[in-house]
């Protein structure tokens, strides 16, 4: 990889069934991995079309956080050279996300406070990619 790549979006929505199942109808998205409502976190989807990974968030407590865009994804070779690149142009340097994160190792911001993740192992699209080859494989045969 010779630089960073964005290769994961994520969505707060109202109504997280309806629009995962429309991201998977009309664009043909794969369902990399679909999480169940807790206590503290909503259900959520995770969509990918071999290439990008789309998070689909419940949008949480009405006027807590707006629905649209929430953050985006680098997959980076080296966080923590990204890591000094960020410190260096003054921003604060990214925090360790919890291991229950599957999808990025880190979260970060711009200097205007737009959020995004930083990840070494990628955003499930290497999942969503043999899944697909596995069904071509399947309808040749």
């Amino acid at each position: 990889m010779d630089r960073p790549t964005i290769r994961h979006i994520a969505i707060f929505v109202r109504d997280v069934d309806k629009v995962a199942q429309f991201y998977q109808s009309v664009f043909q998205m794969d369902l990399i991995k679909k999480t169940e409502a807790t206590a503290t976190e909503g259900k959520a989807y995770f969509l990918s079309d071999g290439y990008l990974t789309l998070a689909v968030l419940p949008q949480r407590l009405a006027g807590e956080v707006a629905h649209g865009i929430n953050h985006f994804g680098f997959t980076v070779e080296d966080t923590a050279e990204i890591s000094r690149r960020i410190v260096e142009f003054g921003v604060e340097e990214p925090k360790k996300r919890p291991s229950t994160r599957p999808f990025a190792e880190h979260r970060g911001c711009d200097p205007e406070g737009i959020l995004f993740d930083l990840s070494e192992q990628g955003f499930g699209r290497a999942e969503a990619a043999d899944e697909r080859a596995k069904e071509r494989l399947m309808a040749e045969t």
